[in-house]
């Protein structure tokens, strides 16, 4: 049955493979579901709701891409998109969080209906190379301020906007050590690098006396208090438009580039270096994204660390599936979950930062033209607390700039309109991105 479903003879691999390429993307990637709770859990979410909501969207996410696609590929709530939820249309913006639920169901909406009509490679075309590096590495730096300043290694200042903090708080050294280990874990290739990191930190400041332990394991809790609670009727009117734009567009170049990569790792594309199934393995995202704000959790994505289960061998959906098993017995890890402290997952935070904020180096910074809009976006989501503005001020300076430097052949039509659509929404509409 497996070999039928999954081809796994044809894709050169094997059950046992897989099934252990689907544990090691797991262990790479599971520090979601103690960060992500922890963080939706401060614009008032219930945390156990949240809990189970993230670990059922990836499943979820994960059986569609192993069923559907066939595609060693893991998806969950993106880190990034769970930030912009929390700390920028909850938090800075004050939307209810069941407004911004709302919001997320009308993006995975318009992900699945672009996917369908086959309109993402347009919008995808639309955007040179450099903003889309920008992006990304502008929501590491937005990433890296929350971690930053929920450590308390960043704090607020009259003078300055913002200062160095107490470094010999517990918070700010937990913090700190948790990164260090991270980084050096993942250095040193060991699976699982984060997670490891998130719970040495959590037992050791429980056996300090820095931390409430809470327990391992027991029934999962109730998601009553998130189910169905989303407001989309909230998330309709013209001043959400925005918003909606920025989960979609976020959303869309994220699962794009991660499902490029891990698949050419993979050895999964075609002679033109195409995607098969492209289509199917969208939907994945898409669907997993509308079902899990109905559950009561941000945007769903394609995760880089499946890249992690491709090195182990998988080739498959049935990689994806294992993952997917995985992320329905961690149901039962709830109080684990609730013991895990904001500094321990601080230096997961700080971890992916420093990932995202790598492909700058693939800036062509001599090119003034090229380098200025992307300065602009990546500094903007973090100094503002916004992606959104990122994007939308990425997109106009790349435009004016392009346009007063005479190189106006380098736009595209999409990005023009972008550009021009943004800069209506400053201009009139109280710029409230």
């Amino acid at each position: 049955m497996l070999e039928r479903l999954f081809k796994l003879s044809e894709h050169g691999t094997n059950v046992r493979t897989e099934v252990i390429a689907g544990f090691t993307s797991f262990l790479a990637m599971a520090y979601i579901i103690f960060v992500a709770p922890s963080m939706l859990a401060s614009t008032g979410m219930d945390h156990g709701a949240v809990f189970v909501a993230t670990c059922l969207a990836a499943a979820i996410g994960c059986l569609v891409m192993g069923l559907y696609a066939n595609y060693p590929i893991a998806l969950a709530p993106g880190m990034g998109l769970t930030a912009f939820f929390t700390y920028t249309v909850a938090g800075q913006m004050g939307v209810p969080w069941q407004v911004a639920l709302g919001a997320v169901f009308l993006s995975g909406v318009s992900f699945f209906l672009l996917s369908a009509f086959k309109i993402r490679e347009w919008i995808i075309n639309a955007i040179p190379a450099s903003l889309k590096t920008g992006i990304a590495a502008g929501i590491g730096l937005f990433m890296a301020i929350i971690a930053l300043q929920g450590s308390g290694i960043v704090v607020d200042a009259p003078g300055t906007l913002v200062t160095l903090g107490d470094l010999s708080s517990p918070a700010a050294m937990y913090a700190l050590l948790s990164f260090f280990l991270i980084v050096a874990l993942s250095y040193r290739k060991v699976i699982g690098a984060v997670m490891i990191g998130i719970l040495l930190v959590t037992l050791l400041a429980t056996l300090t006396g820095n931390n409430d332990f809470h327990g391992f394991a027991s029934m999962p809790p109730s998601m009553l208090p998130t189910l169905a609670e989303l407001d989309i009727a909230g998330a309709s009117n013209l001043g959400m438009v925005s918003i909606i734009f920025a989960f979609l567009f976020v959303d869309l170049f994220d699962t794009s580039g991660t499902l490029i990569a891990v698949s050419q790792q993979a050895g999964l594309t075609n002679e033109r270096g195409h995607l098969p199934r492209l289509g199917r393995a969208l939907m994945a995202d898409s669907s997993a994204t509308m079902v899990g704000s109905v559950m009561g959790t941000s945007n769903v994505t394609s995760y880089i660390e499946s890249a992690t289960g491709v090195a182990a061998g998988g080739r498959t959906g049935l990689t994806a599936v294992v993952v997917a098993g995985l992320f329905l017995v961690s149901l039962f890890l709830s109080p684990l979950a609730t013991s895990i402290p904001a500094f321990a997952t601080a230096g997961a935070l700080l971890y992916v930062a420093c990932l995202m904020t790598g492909g700058l180096a693939r800036i062509d910074w001599n090119d003034i033209t090229e380098a200025a809009p992307v300065v602009i976006a990546t500094l903007v989501m973090p100094l503002t607390y916004s992606i959104a503005n990122g994007i939308a001020l990425g997109f106009i300076s790349y435009a004016v700039i392009k346009l007063f430097s005479g190189r106006y052949r380098d736009l595209s039509p999409g990005l023009v309109i972008l550009a021009i659509l943004f800069a209506c929404k400053y201009l009139f509409l109280d710029g409230a991105l």
